[in-house]
């Protein structure tokens, strides 16, 4: 993680949340990860290119997380008709299995190959294995918006027990 990438997580402060990456649609993003995480997030990085600030993102969210979490979480979420699920464990071993198509689209201005570049960065930082499932969907960006709100779920349910 770069010195110009900060992430803070507030827990039981959902809502406040200040998300500045740089990329107008991964801040839409992250900010649908955070309400369904239920969790404030404050996530700034320095001005750049798109790739250096969505790798910049992962890893910060990961490095904000990974003393927050258990051991294993599971979420499940909607955007109109996409259906996502994301299968977390904190296991030291990183890992992205996905069975959904992040190559060579672009959702609403980032390419959804920068997407799966965010979750590589944010399992490498957290010690995480993420597997992602979509049952369905085939608008780019409601893909990407139900990953990311599953993605807040998993998240969620994986927390410590205060």
């Amino acid at each position: 993680m770069t010195e110009a990438a900060t992430a803070q997580i507030t827990l039981g402060r959902a809502g406040e949340n200040r998300i500045a990456t740089g990329v107008a649609v991964l801040d839409h993003l992250l900010l649908a990860l955070a309400e369904a995480g239920r969790f404030g997030l404050r996530l700034e990085i320095a001005p750049g290119e798109p790739e250096a600030e969505v790798d910049a993102a992962g890893a910060a969210l990961g490095a904000a997380v990974r003393p927050l979490l258990g051991q294993r979480g599971v979420g499940i979420a909607a955007a109109d008709e996409a259906l996502a699920m994301v299968v977390l464990e904190v296991s030291g071993k990183p890992l992205v299995a996905s069975n959904a198509d992040l190559t060579s689209t672009k959702a609403g201005g980032l390419r959804t190959d920068l997407a799966a570049a965010f979750l590589r960065g944010l399992a490498d930082e957290a010690g995480l294995t993420i597997h992602v499932r979509l049952f369905e969907g085939q608008d780019s960006q409601h893909v990407l918006e139900a990953i990311f709100k599953a993605l807040g779920g998993a998240l969620a349910d994986a927390r410590r027990e205060e």
